[in-house]
């Protein structure tokens, strides 16, 4: 099974270069970009919060993870991280959900090829 790598930062430009980082970075396939408005919206510098989401292998995972992480630190607008080694299938699917495209889930296959 592959792993998961999570990114959340502030900004949409930012999750671009981040997953372009992450993609650049190692064998892995960014499977979406998500948003999420915070509570204290108001209050922050930049307003909206971004995951990116990338599965491969573990080694691949973790290297886009640090590429794309270096990238948002760079810009200070990481927030947080985490890398899943061996998502189990039964919550695979998860990953795949997103805000900014919920069409995404239909037909999707996973990465050794079953339909979902």
């Amino acid at each position: 099974m592959a792993a998961l790598g999570m990114l959340e930062v502030y900004g949409f430009a930012t999750s671009i270069v981040v997953a372009d980082a992450c993609a650049k970075a190692a064998d892995v396939k960014i499977v979406a970009i998500d948003r999420n408005k915070p509570a204290n919206a108001e209050k922050c510098e930049v307003p909206l919060v971004m995951v990116v989401k990338f599965e491969g292998s573990p080694a691949a995972v973790e290297a886009a993870h640090d590429a794309g992480k270096a990238e948002a630190e760079k810009r200070g607008l990481f927030i947080t991280s985490k890398i899943i080694a061996g998502l189990d299938e039964s919550v695979e699917w998860f990953a795949h959900l997103t805000a900014t495209g919920r069409d995404k889930l239909r037909n999707y296959t996973t990465v050794d090829g079953r339909k979902v």
